[in-house]
């Protein structure tokens, strides 16, 4: 399977469309959850404005598309609703293989009047996180582990999904973990989904059964950061395209079904030295350098502040808990699959750090702005990891925020992440976080019925 360029020009844009015979444009840009924003232009349209206007709060509303009224939020965004100009990126080009019409799908950057990074949009975060590695001299490499849901098509919000009718005529009852069999069961849609993802020139690598019911992961080839977000961004639409096409749902809720494992998103990370071309995690001799101990004491002194970054909902922090199979700490290390922070085994030219807190509901641009970040800081002010976590993590206390209200106090207490992110990023994020937590309060559960209704 080939990959687009690194980098491509309009004009390489424009020859990859014609070879295509593209008619389509649909021009996306990443909102604050990951939902594709955008216009779908004709052909002509697209090559004559490279590029389109659209409103700043299209960037940063709410997962139930709403915005604030007053407050923070509006010393960020203009209050008369101002454009963004929109700037198409060339090597982000790729086709929609379920359109019915030869159809390209082209990510945007956003920009102010002035020609500069709109600060709060998703892309423009990582960019900046991305640039400051550069400065170091540094060239970032991650492969993300993206956990999903296949489920029976659900249309009522208030019935508990169950799991999708497999080729057997049956459905899941039991954990299935790395179950060959299992993920035979719905060969149908994952040959849509591999079929999909080698026409986007997707870097999918290994499809296995995780260890819930109907639970699946897909692996992708490591990367730079900012080319594999485009394209976790473009799989998880792809994923939920074809599930439907199969009369199913795909999720990325981070904690779907009751009694389930959660969903996650893994993480790896190692960093290249970009004048030797050799991994600053590893020493000549093969040893861990101190680079590698400062990138996991970063992680583990600022993951706590930043979760909300990576467990944005109310439903993430269901996840984050001792029956849910993910961490509930930012303990540290080597194959041990029960803490946060984990250092596979490898040679040590692909030595690595796993970050494992981040679920699978994030968007994929902040969530590797925030863990890249959180090791930025570590090896700048060359923190210290605490001693290797030898046993289960799951016997050591919480150490990370037990819900949304909590993760937002915390981030708002940490100012050496709202420098490195950029303060309009974290003022418009925690905007819109304190407004679906207040949203989310007006519901009340049947759990709150069930036990609360004739008993206090």
């Amino acid at each position: 399977m080939t990959t687009p360029p690194k980098k491509m020009s309009f004009n390489d844009l424009e020859t990859w469309l014609n070879e295509r015979r593209v008619t389509e444009i649909e021009c996306l840009v990443p909102d604050l959850t990951g939902v594709a924003r955008g216009k779908i232009l004709p052909r002509e349209k697209f090559t004559e404005d490279r590029g389109m206007r659209l409103p700043q709060g299209i960037v940063c509303m709410g997962v139930t598309g709403e915005f604030p009224v007053s407050g923070p939020y509006y010393d960020v965004v203009d209050p008369t609703d101002k454009d963004m100009q929109l700037r198409p990126v060339p090597e982000s080009v790729r086709l929609v293989p379920w359109a019915t019409d030869p159809t390209a799908q082209v990510i945007h950057d956003c920009f102010d009047h002035e020609g500069k990074l709109v600060p709060f949009a998703p892309r423009s975060v990582l960019r900046h996180v991305c640039d400051l590695y550069e400065a170091e001299g540094w060239d970032p490499v991650v492969a993300p582990e993206l956990e999903f849901y296949l489920t029976a098509r659900n249309t009522d919000p208030n019935t508990p999904l169950k799991s999708p009718i497999g080729r057997s005529g049956r459905a899941e009852t039991s954990r299935q973990a790395y179950s060959i069999d299992a993920v035979n069961e719905f060969d149908p849609l994952f040959e849509d989904i591999y079929a999909y993802c080698e026409q986007m020139e997707l870097n999918v690598d290994t499809l296995i059964h995780e260890v819930g019911a109907g639970q699946m992961e897909i692996n992708f080839f490591h990367a730079h950061p900012l080319g594999l977000a485009d394209e976790v961004f473009f799989f998880k639409r792809t994923v939920r395209e074809a599930a439907m096409r199969h009369d199913m749902y795909a999720t990325f809720m981070a904690k779907p079904i009751a009694g389930e494992p959660g969903s996650a998103m893994h993480i790896h990370q190692s960093i290249v030295d970009k004048k030797t071309g050799k991994n600053i995690f590893s020493n000549e001799d093969g040893t861990e350098t101190d680079a590698f101990y400062h990138y996991i004491g970063g992680l583990q002194r600022y993951i706590p502040s930043a979760m909300v970054l990576v467990a944005p909902y109310v439903n993430s922090y269901r996840r984050l808990s001792r029956n849910s199979a993910a961490p509930i700490n930012i303990e540290w290390g080597k194959d041990n699959r029960t803490v946060g922070i984990r250092s596979p085994i490898a040679s040590a030219q692909a030595r690595r750090v796993e970050n494992r807190v981040i679920g699978a509901d994030a968007n994929p641009y902040i969530a590797m702005a925030m863990t890249l970040a959180c090791g930025y800081l570590g090896m700048k002010n060359k923190l210290k990891p605490k001693a290797e976590m030898k046993g289960d993590a799951y016997l050591a206390p919480y150490s990370l925020p037990r819900s949304l209200g909590e993760a937002l106090d915390w981030l708002k207490r940490e100012p050496e992440l709202h420098e490195i992110l950029g303060k309009e990023f974290v003022t418009i994020y925690s905007e819109i976080k304190e407004l679906e937590y207040d949203e989310f309060m007006k519901v009340i559960s049947p759990w709150e019925r069930e036990h609360l209704l004739l008993h206090v």
